[in-house]
């Protein structure tokens, strides 16, 4: 149950408040098990399965049906390694998005394009990372690994597609 507005706290009020629109700038499945990610222009989404074509196969309750990540990070990860542009593919998420902080999400939901999502938790770096960016990737990702995700309500996404905070009603 919500609390109703004039009982929220300064601090619940600045969680609530989240102005900024972000944008997908990259959109990666991956079609099985150690398979290259494949990009896309956009895609189809669904609850309990996510992205058409990816290797997902979860439940309804799964928590990591879609993995997003700050396109502003890959630079800060890049920096961190010494290194110039690190495509996206690399990182192994099925979202980049740009312009919006993806922390400021946490235990909210938010629409991409056609599709409603919902934060579930970070997602931290495996030990993939350290082959695919060398030594030191996993570390260097260490806080900038990006999101999971729930799909709430399905649709198609696609590149440009807004990223914004709903309001729930409940």
């Amino acid at each position: 149950m919500r609390e109703h507005p004039s009982l929220k706290t300064p601090l619940q009020t600045l969680l609530d408040t989240l102005p900024q629109t972000g944008r997908v700038e990259w959109i990666g499945i991956r079609p099985a098990r150690g398979e290259p990610m494949q990009t896309l222009d956009r895609v189809e989404v669904a609850p309990g399965h996510g992205l058409a074509g990816d290797r997902f196969k979860g439940r309804d309750t799964s928590k990591r049906q879609v993995t997003i990540i700050q396109q502003e990070h890959l630079h800060v990860i890049a920096s961190c390694l010494n290194r110039g542009a690190i495509g996206p593919e690399v990182f192994r998420r099925n979202l980049v998005v740009s312009g919006i902080n993806l922390m400021a999400l946490k235990g909210k939901q938010f629409r991409v394009g056609g599709v409603v999502l919902e934060y579930t938790g970070l997602c931290h770096p495996c030990s993939k990372m350290e082959t695919a960016l060398g030594p030191g990737g996993y570390n260097a990702m260490r806080g900038h690994g990006g999101i999971t995700t729930r799909v709430v309500e399905g649709g198609e996404l696609a590149l440009g597609d807004a990223v914004q905070m709903v309001t729930v009603t409940r």
